[in-house]
């Protein structure tokens, strides 16, 4: 069903919306994947707070146009069946749901990805993001050893008073 003029241009205003509140903007090819998958592929990105899209290019790219921030981007690897990842929490995000999905479905292909500030990254520099840490994982990493020190005295001094005390309870027993 084709839309009207006023739906197009709403379709628009809300695409230039996430690409200005996207931190970083995946594209992929999906060609070959059927509806259900992409359901699934929906419903998984939305545990981490990235919105799976699939937008006509035409349209995405008047909204690239219409956002001052990508004014100077070229619109030129927007060609064929694409898939649009956005998430306004996390760079990474929604390079590591659509790895963790192209990894059941090898027919999903980077194209590349749309940073905040208007730069296109290439398909190869996405695929290196989609293996870093999350935010959430790289905050737990950092607690972890920041705490090692702390937990590893705790230990040595448990260790020792455990110790003195049966030294103690041998020398009581005498």
């Amino acid at each position: 069903m084709a839309l009207t003029k006023e739906e197009k241009n709403k379709v628009v205003s809300d695409v230039a919306e996430l690409l200005s509140t996207s931190k970083m903007t995946v594209v992929a090819k999906y060609q070959g994947i059927d509806v259900k998958s992409l359901q699934g592929l929906r419903k998984d990105a939305r545990s981490n707070g990235t919105k799976v899209k699939v937008i006509k290019n035409r349209l995405v790219i008047q909204a690239l146009k219409s956002a001052t921030e990508f004014k100077g981007l070229d619109t030129g690897f927007l060609e064929g069946m694409l898939l649009y990842a956005f998430n306004s929490e996390d760079e990474v995000a929604a390079a590591q749901i659509l790895n963790t999905f192209a990894k059941q479905h090898p027919t999903l292909e980077f194209v590349g990805a749309i940073s905040s500030d208007g730069t296109f990254v290439d398909a190869a520099n996405v695929k290196a993001l989609a293996s870093l840490p999350g935010k959430n994982q790289l905050i737990a990493g950092l607690i972890n050893m920041l705490n090692a020190p702390t937990q590893g005295v705790v230990s040595s001094l448990s260790g020792n008073l455990h110790a003195l005390l049966q030294g103690l309870e041998a020398k009581a027993a005498n």
